[in-house]
């Protein structure tokens, strides 16, 4: 990371992915708290089991890497590499199946007024 500022920030993913090297389990490592949002990476390996569910705030996923199904309010469906999540605040949702080792940039905010 570079040297913070009040009023930006930057990021290097290889080198916030090689924080979490080696884990060997599921992990979330919070990079960036702001007033109205976080951003965060976080690991699921193959085989392991997702035991979050719903939140307060908005989420946003971008798959980085792997390949897993998420189920969002009962309804399932795969994501992999290159896929992008919303998922509304207070849904209930978790990765299973979890096929490759799963990596995803995970962004947190305030929940909005509605979906455009």
């Amino acid at each position: 990371m570079t040297e913070p500022s009040d009023s930006w920030r930057i990021f290097k993913v290889d080198e916030l992915l090689a924080e979490q090297a080696g884990a060997g389990r599921a992990v979330y490592s919070e990079f960036l708290k702001a007033s109205a949002m976080s951003l965060g990476i976080y690991r699921l390996p193959a085989g392991s089991r997702d035991m979050q569910g719903a939140h307060d705030d908005d989420e946003v996923y971008y798959v980085l890497g792997g390949r897993a199904r998420i189920r969002v309010d009962g309804e399932e469906m795969l994501v992999e590499k290159g896929t992008i999540l919303y998922i509304r605040a207070a849904c209930d949702h978790s990765f299973f199946e979890v096929e490759e080792d799963m990596t995803l940039l995970v962004m947190f905010a305030a929940p909005g007024r509605g979906m455009r």
